[in-house]
């Protein structure tokens, strides 16, 4: 007899149908089910890269990462990359034309600075009282018409209780007092290393002066503080002098942006007896450890003062880097230094009188709105990328 094609018994089909519902039967539920679920992310996965707005997302994304410009030359052919290297070359010779060309802008500001000095002196002799301007001196137009004109109606009234006030003395005091002091009040910068017992102090301030390095000399200004005679110290000027470089740094020529601050010297101040207010005395009770007798010692300790502005920290000039505090102390410093120069001494009426405060407000409030357009394009850096740097650019 012959056989039947599924095997010796004839029952090939039916044994491996009863094979399959065995093996089916043996495996868990929960196993089936996790295929199920697998199979249907699959074709959930398939639909979701089908979708033309979700590639070219992804392939922006991809984009951004890889074509930085860094991973961009390295992809560079080598011969590139060589023309490249030579255009840096060329950057640094640039660098150096830059140097050479603030070096001949502070020759320029020496120069009109000789000019500027007459209109100081008279302004220093305005203040002071010890030259009373003419009616034509101090005849100034407000641009604002339109006010004038609603308080013209005010003008004889006022005249008239101008007269009776200058009548008497006391009520026509000299010059402008305390016209420096009232600039440091008006300046937050100031006002702030500004304590209440230097006050008095900085009322005898008659004027401050920014006098440029000499020619031929290494770059650097001073500012000069004149007192009047006081009860404080016997110094007549106080002096801070601020070194500059215009110099590309070897090290990072491509970070050369312009003269910079780099360090500053002060000078000693001759304090009248017990009126020094950078240190202050305090009392402190020791205990003898054998006898058990208690004496009192007195001890001298730093004060905060804006005097101690003349009495700064030094930049370390050995090659150690400075803690982070210090760096930040001297940074300040420096730009203190800076904005008595740059805008204090040239234009003192101006932050008398809160006007360019204003301005100064205005531009602040300018620069705070483009920063916020920004905002969104720099939440992915890495604030810990930042430094401080005690070097101050001067223009």
């Amino acid at each position: 007899m012959g056989r039947e094609p599924g095997g010796a018994t004839g029952y090939g089909d039916k044994s491996i149908q009863m094979a399959d519902n065995s093996f089916s039967d043996g495996v868990p539920a929960d196993s089936v089910e996790a295929a199920k679920n697998a199979s249907n992310t699959e074709k959930l996965t398939d639909q979701v890269m089908q979708n033309p707005q979700v590639l070219a997302a992804l392939q922006e994304r991809l984009d951004n990462v890889s074509h930085t410009p860094s991973s961009y030359i390295e992809t560079l052919p080598k011969a590139v990359k060589r023309r490249i290297n030579a255009l840096k070359q060329l950057q640094v010779r640039c660098a150096h034309i830059e140097a050479k060309f603030y070096e001949e802008v502070h020759d320029l500001e020496r120069k009109y600075a000789a000019l500027y000095q007459p209109l100081f002196d008279k302004r220093r002799e305005f203040i002071t009282g010890d030259v009373e301007p003419t009616d034509a001196e101090s005849e100034w137009h407000s641009e604002n018409e339109e006010e004038d004109k609603l308080a013209g109606d005010m003008k004889n009234k006022v005249a008239i209780a101008e007269k009776e006030e200058a009548a008497a003395e006391e009520l026509n005091p000299k010059g402008i007092p305390e016209f420096w002091f009232t600039i440091f009040r008006n300046v937050d910068m100031l006002s702030e290393l500004v304590q209440e017992y230097d006050e008095p102090i900085l009322k005898h301030l008659q004027d401050i002066k920014v006098k440029f390095s000499d020619p031929g000399q290494p770059m650097s200004f001073v500012l000069e503080f004149h007192f009047e005679p006081n009860d404080y110290f016997t110094n007549p000027v106080l002096t801070k002098t601020y070194k500059m470089k215009s110099e590309p740094d070897k090290a990072d020529p491509f970070s050369f942006e312009g003269p910079e601050i780099v360090d500053c010297d002060g000078c000693t101040i001759d304090w009248k007896k017990g009126k020094n207010v950078t240190v202050k005395t305090i009392k402190k009770k020791q205990k003898h450890k054998g006898r058990g007798t208690v004496r009192t010692i007195t001890k001298q300790v730093p004060n905060e003062s804006f005097f101690n502005f003349f009495n700064p920290l030094k930049a370390s000039g050995d090659g150690e880097s400075l803690d982070e505090e210090s760096e930040f102390t001297l940074a300040s410093d420096f730009e203190i230094g800076h904005f008595f120069r740059e805008r204090i001494v040239p234009r003192a009426v101006l932050y008398f009188t809160g006007e360019a405060i204003e301005d100064d407000d205005n531009f602040e409030e300018g620069e705070e709105g483009e920063e916020e357009e920004l905002e969104g394009d720099e939440e992915g850096e890495d604030e810990d990328d930042a430094e401080i740097n005690p070097k101050v650019p001067v223009f």
